[in-house]
């Protein structure tokens, strides 16, 4: 199939099973967000190729020496990052172009793929067990052993790194993996299949990829027996979902889930270097991020200052394609999204939010064929409108007023999720006070969105189960056993 762009080569997308590209199921377009474009094409056939993943990836399991070679894992690992350094631009422009990232937002995400393979590559190493001597002359062996195949569903968000933030652990703890990632990231699914084949080391089987515009294909994961593990990354609904089904199995599960981010500003706080920063909480991927900033909560004495300052920054955002190079921030994933996030700007409009920027959808002009939809800034006064209380997943910003630390707390806690927070404050005392009181997984002091590899990640509440990132990213994937030894009788 050819692009309807006359210079666009012809990309096609096939999964990748048991170290084989399949291309089987039926044809279907990749389109770019930003022109509606077609860009290429890929075969759907999730149920077909989830069955043939789980059997491959259990088969590898079972008859390679993954599971118990350590030193074979941490290698592989390493090969995965310098093949993600290597293969860098060629992914850069196929998720920039499917996905709609800026060019900066697209390398920001790639940038953190290598060191996120090199730090579990380090943790297969180090984290094996312990020996212990509970009483005298005795002596026990705790062993962590990997889980068996590991599902990773993957988000079309940030479809490179949040596959690898769940694969890359699930393959240090001894894991092999079957990755699902949705339809719309076909293509740069298919060359990150690309790259991970380039691994010499990686028996056949170990990664599994395939990826689905509908959801036949994950539920078979969630479903099958033959899978104990999954690790999601995608809405509080689904996972709810997905977790119900997998309990007949005593399926073990890692999510991150919906997030409703809020950013506390005091009146103490540097007014003048939070504004970029919460700018940037609310466009980075276009408000497509769990963790978008989207909730602003701002002390009166510098309401009015913050509000008009941040209007101005909002209303100077150039929204554009990735190829522009001037664009601030690009398309949200598809019209569909537009559409659902403009509802919701309607809705809390009606139900008594006013809008200082309107933002919506753009439907004039050059950019009025593609997925494009300006910021929003809406004040609220009442904390529980659905556009409070719900994920929106888009550039939409609500904001706040409180008088004193306790009923910012209260606002900001007087929701069903717990993902992160934000806390801008020159009062160190307060900071700290404040981000213990606050019910979620992450919270940043007069900044936003800092992760690290050797931190762990996740949510309270609605937001999740386990953690990603750190040590504790292996405990999804390992099972404890211990082995007691009688010395005197051996």
């Amino acid at each position: 199939m050819t692009s309807n762009t006359n210079d666009a080569p012809t990309r096609f997308a096939s999964n990748w099973i048991g170290g084989v590209r399949i291309r089987e199921g039926v044809e279907k377009e990749s389109i770019d967000p930003a022109t509606y474009n077609a860009i290429g094409s890929y075969r759907d056939n999730g149920l077909a190729a989830a069955r043939s993943a789980v059997k491959a990836a259990k088969r590898a399991f079972k008859e390679t020496r993954w599971a118990h070679d350590a030193s074979l894992r941490a290698k592989v690992l390493e090969q995965l990052a310098s093949a993600f350094e290597r293969n860098r631009e060629k992914l850069l422009d196929i998720l920039s172009l499917e996905n709609g990232k800026v060019k900066g937002e697209a390398a920001f995400e790639l940038d953190m793929v290598p060191s996120k393979l090199r730090y579990s590559a380090a943790t297969a190493l180090v984290e094996s067990g312990r020996t212990v001597k509970p009483s005298p002359g005795a002596i026990s062996m705790i062993l962590r052993q990997p889980m068996g195949v590991a599902a990773v569903i993957a988000p079309w968000n940030s479809p490179v790194v949040l596959t690898i933030r769940s694969l890359a652990p699930a393959l240090a703890a001894g894991c092999t993996t079957v990755i699902k990632l949705p339809g719309q990231v076909a293509l740069t699914a298919s060359v990150m299949a690309d790259i991970m084949s380039e691994a010499t080391d990686l028996p056949p089987g170990v990664i599994n990829l395939f990826f689905e515009s509908g959801s036949e294909g994950s539920a078979y994961l969630v479903e099958t027996p033959d899978v104990p593990v999954v690790s999601f990354t995608g809405s509080t609904r689904t996972g709810r979902a997905i977790s119900s089904t997998g309990a007949q199995h005593l399926k073990r599960f890692g999510m991150e889930l919906g997030g409703k981010t809020p950013m506390i500003v005091f009146d103490d706080a540097d007014v003048a270097a939070a504004l970029p920063v919460l700018e940037k909480a609310l466009t980075v991927f276009s408000g497509q991020f769990c963790m978008t900033g989207s909730r602003l909560l701002v002390q009166d004495a510098v309401y009015d200052e913050v509000r008009e300052g941040l209007a101005e920054r909002l209303k100077a955002v150039k929204v554009g394609p990735a190829a522009d190079p001037t664009s601030d921030m690009g398309p949200l994933i598809d019209r569909a999204n537009v559409d659902r996030v403009e509802r919701v700007v309607l809705d809390a409009i009606a139900s008594g939010a006013r809008a200082v920027v309107r933002g919506g959808p753009i439907k004039e002009g050059p950019l009025a064929t593609g997925a494009f939809f300006m910021p929003a800034l809406l004040e609220v006064v009442e904390n529980q409108l659905p556009i409070i209380q719900q994920e929106t997943f888009g550039p939409v910003l609500t904001l706040q007023r409180f008088s004193n630390e306790a009923e910012a707390v209260q606002l900001a806690n007087d929701n069903e999720y717990g993902l992160a927070a934000s806390v801008w404050t020159r009062d160190l005392d307060r900071s700290l006070r404040v981000a213990q009181a606050i019910d979620a997984g992450s919270i940043w002091i007069n900044d936003w969105a800092k992760v690290y590899d050797s931190t762990e990640e996740g949510g309270f509440k609605q937001s999740g189960l386990g953690r990603l990132n750190g040590l504790a990213a292996l405990e999804d994937f390992q099972e404890y056993k211990h082995i007691a030894l009688n010395p005197g009788l051996a």
